[in-house]
């Protein structure tokens, strides 16, 4: 009996150390801004990732995230999620819509559905999905899936914080949606976390914006004298 307290002892005086060894890793990005571009410069939409290089345990519940549709616009440009996740896109519209990604990352089409419902797509792997809708060439958006459960999207400031990051060894990769493959490679470099850590800010050069309007799920251009969209009975 005492020796089952004496163990019982020792492992309540553990628990503290061990939820504690869970680190913070904190940095920031600037985004060096094309100079002929006007307006309210921002650095945020930069995704900043550690992902594991060693042998890092990596929890297995994967939530589920929203991507919701109203005003016929998509509730945020940029979201970014860990692979094998599964996201929400509720309509909010009174308006049907025709959620679609068929070129890069998760390919999925999810058809005509109306207001008040919702489609699920399981983003299987890392990679970028650039997120359109058939019926509305205004609605943009990107969902970015990383190969870990350790990152974060800067804020208009450019900094950002990953929490409860384990102890070990990481590879930071960036991405930014205006960014050269090459500057984003610069970024890269290895991390490791024992305590807090403090990143060295970081650099990005922003490529001009250049607006070429996307094609359909057909692969044609929109047809801007179709009705804006079928409406729901009584709209």
């Amino acid at each position: 009996m005492l020796r089952f307290r004496n163990t019982l002892f020792i492992v309540l005086l553990l628990a503290p150390l061990v939820a504690g060894a869970q680190a913070r890793v904190t940095g920031r990005v600037e985004i060096k801004h094309s100079a002929h571009e006007k307006g309210n410069k921002s650095d945020s939409n930069v995704v900043v990732a550690l992902v594991p290089t060693g042998n890092v345990p990596v929890p297995s519940a994967l939530k589920h995230y929203r991507l919701s549709q109203k005003d016929k616009s998509f509730e945020k440009h940029l979201l970014a999620i860990p692979a094998g996740s599964v996201v929400d896109f509720p309509n909010f519209d009174p308006v049907f819509h025709n959620v679609f990604s068929l070129f890069e990352g998760q390919r999925f089409d999810l058809g005509l559905y109306e207001t008040g419902t919702s489609r699920s797509v399981k983003f299987a792997k890392p990679g970028v999905s650039y997120i359109f809708c058939n019926i509305h060439p205004e609605m943009e958006a990107i969902i970015v899936a990383v190969p870990t459960s350790w990152y974060a999207v800067s804020a208009k400031d450019g900094a950002f914080t990953i929490d409860n990051v384990p102890p070990g060894r990481y590879e930071l990769r960036v991405w930014y949606e205006r960014a050269t493959p090459e500057d984003l490679a610069r970024l890269t470099r290895t991390v490791t976390v024992d305590s807090d850590v403090a990143l060295n800010p970081m650099t990005i050069q922003e490529l001009p914006q250049v607006t070429t309007p996307h094609k359909n799920k057909y692969g044609r251009d929109y047809d801007v004298t179709s009705p804006d969209s079928p409406y729901l009975p009584g709209q």
